[in-house]
């Protein structure tokens, strides 16, 4: 194909060897990619491809409305609760209801508990083996990595000697045995690994640390929700009654014991954030000083519908406020309304589905799931062996999202490009902070414009966006308890809760501040039932394919120009796409229409 020019102005070159990772592995669903590398081992093409599948949409049709987000809740294990929050939120926008106070400030601490749980677990178990080497740990000084540590974060009680030569004695004896487990098939000679033995058994120690952490944080939803993961939701408002003369912790309903219990877990979160997570990622990043790649559309279109409202119902007082930066122009900020169906559309002409007229797109009120698995004429290989996708044709089970026709990118790093354009006092103290000691530790001076829009920026900005939820989450504590305590125990509005009070046709919207990114649901109801319902996810945006115009998506346009060091040992590739924590559950849409079985995986 030669050399291709993209209307969004990345330059495509087909030539040299192609590469390619199938499956893109520690991220949730399937995922292959392809890209070229010239003869300097530099890439210059990428294929993202969504190589699975899922049909909630589908399910949907005909189901009451009130059941939707423990279907759609389903989609993932891993975003647990946030389509059920984007579900019950577009169910009360087509039925115009509001909920109580204290079901919105319960809600929005799941959210955030959820936001907190994902970012830790998506650095230290999907995102720190792409910089760190566990192997390489084994050569650490315990005396030298306590001192790192004291350096790194004096506040971390763990930090004796002693601790980190009891992790490398268990580290030891684990690669010893040959049975290397979540660290087996690692590059660990790949000259792209720079830390130091030390910097490497410091954050092998808090990989370990995190996987205590994590399952101590969602106790939080299990007191809300009832259960981890997929708490339970209602439309209306939240199944979770008050009573403060309420006792015991086991089935009781929100008392003031269980309260302290989820304030406790907040202030364990916040301290591991603030004294582990955020400095190993400033630590670690210094490391790789030279490594800013990985912007593609973050250093020029950023997207995300806004959230975090201190006042219910006043989207002006998102704390993480919405918009759209085109042209990597921070200076204006257009507005966004997933309502309007001139927005947010999308296309499928490089997807595996059908339109009727593939050369427009679709806004999800009109949305259309039909699957068209075809091969394109240069494809190599077979249908069931497929050795190099033909992205001139179909080539993903995700559709292409654009906001005006833009290809735009979601998710934490477009959400702090936003609010630091929008003026956030909290945000932009954050990214001074942090920049600030990311510039002392590497001896650079970069500015938040050349340092945001990278892969390791857009790994910071995770960081960030867990500290700054702790501290919302605190603050929405805070305010359940003074609501609580000026006399106000609603959780629930079911005003409207019974069909018979609905209109005869209803359509609404369902937004969310996802882990991933901007999440949004759309529904009709027809006669007391979904008659459509379309989920517009994160990794649809990112990892969208090519749509008619040739535009491509965040994923694609983020792994070019990166140098690798050996291309066939992809550490660079993984790198950048995992700074973005793919969900391909999430992205793709389609089933059997008799439900019968499609294809069938061995993995060796």
């Amino acid at each position: 194909m030669g050399i291709v020019q993209t209307p969004n102005g990345f330059s495509l070159d087909t030539g040299g060897k192609r590469i390619v990772v199938d499956p893109v592995t520690r991220i949730e669903g399937h995922m292959r990619c392809e890209v070229n590398v010239d003869s300097d081992n530099i890439i210059r093409n990428a294929v993202s491809t969504g190589t699975m599948w899922r049909g909630l949409e589908v399910i949907l049709k005909g189901r009451d409305p009130r059941d939707a987000w423990a279907f759609v809740e389903r989609i993932c294990g891993v975003c647990t609760g946030c389509h059920a929050l984007t579900s019950v939120r577009a169910v009360e926008d087509a039925l115009q209801i509001r909920i109580p106070k204290n079901a919105h400030l319960i809600r929005e601490i799941m959210a955030k508990t959820l936001q907190v749980h994902d970012h830790i677990v998506h650095f230290y178990h999907l995102h720190a083996l792409d910089w760190v080497n566990p192997v390489n740990a084994l050569k650490a000084d315990p005396q030298a990595t306590s001192a790192l540590q004291q350096a790194v974060s004096p506040r971390h009680a763990k930090s004796s000697p002693g601790y980190f030569r009891d992790v490398q004695t268990r580290l030891k004896k684990f690669v010893e045995s040959g049975q290397l487990g979540i660290f087996k098939n690692g590059y660990w000679d790949n000259p792209a690994y720079k830390l130091s033995p030390e910097a490497d058994l410091m954050a092998v120690t808090h990989y370990l640390e995190a996987l205590d952490l994590q399952k101590d944080i969602v106790k939080i939803h299990t007191i809300l929700g009832g259960k981890n993961p997929h708490p339970n939701y209602m439309v209306g408002g939240v199944p979770c009654a008050i009573n403060m003369d309420g006792t015991g912790s086991s089935g009781a309903p929100l008392n003031m014991e269980r309260l302290n219990f989820i304030r406790a877990r907040i202030q364990e979160a916040t301290a591991f954030v603030e004294n582990v997570y955020l400095p190993d990622v400033l630590a670690i990043a210094s490391f790789y000083k030279d490594w800013l790649y990985g912007g593609g559309l973050s250093a020029t279109n950023v997207m995300d519908y806004g959230d975090y409202e201190k006042v219910p119902y006043d989207h002006s007082t998102c704390q993480l406020p919405g918009g759209v930066i085109l042209n990597g122009n921070w200076n204006e900020v257009h507005p966004i309304d997933p309502r309007d169906p001139a927005q947010v559309q999308e296309f499928v002409a490089h997807s595996w589905y059908h339109y009727e007229d593939e050369s427009k797109g679709l806004h999800p009120w009109d949305g259309v799931t039909e699957a068209k698995f075809e091969l394109g004429a240069n494809t190599k290989g077979t249908r069931t062996d497929i050795k190099e996708l033909d992205e001139a044709a179909k080539y993903s089970w995700i559709k292409a999202p654009r906001w005006r026709g833009h290809a735009v990118e979601v998710g934490p790093l477009p959400r702090y490009i936003l609010a630091y354009a929008q003026g956030v006092g909290y945000v932009k103290d954050q990214i001074t902070e942090s920049l600030g000691a990311f510039n002392t530790l590497a001896g650079t001076s970069f500015t938040p414009q050349q340092a945001l829009p990278t892969t390791i920026g857009r790994t910071l900005a995770r960081a960030l966006e867990c500290q700054y939820c702790c501290t919302m989450m605190m603050d929405d504590w805070n305010a359940l308890i003074a609501n609580i305590k000026a006399g106000d125990t609603a959780t629930a509005n079911v005003e409207k809760w019974d069909p018979k009070t609905w209109p005869k046709e209803a359509k609404g919207v369902g937004t969310v501040a996802a882990p991933r990114g901007g999440l949004g649901h759309w529904i009709k109801i027809k006669d007391g039932k979904i008659d459509n319902y379309q989920c517009v996810v994160p990794t649809t945006w990112n990892g969208s394919p090519r749509d008619p115009k040739g535009n491509i998506g965040a994923f694609e346009a983020s792994l070019l120009n990166t140098p690798m060091a050996r291309p066939d040992e992809p550490v660079e590739i993984l790198r950048t796409l995992h700074s973005f924590d793919p969900c391909l559950a999430c992205s793709t849409h389609v089933m059997a229409p008799d439900g019968a079985e499609l294809a069938r995986v061995t993995v060796r």
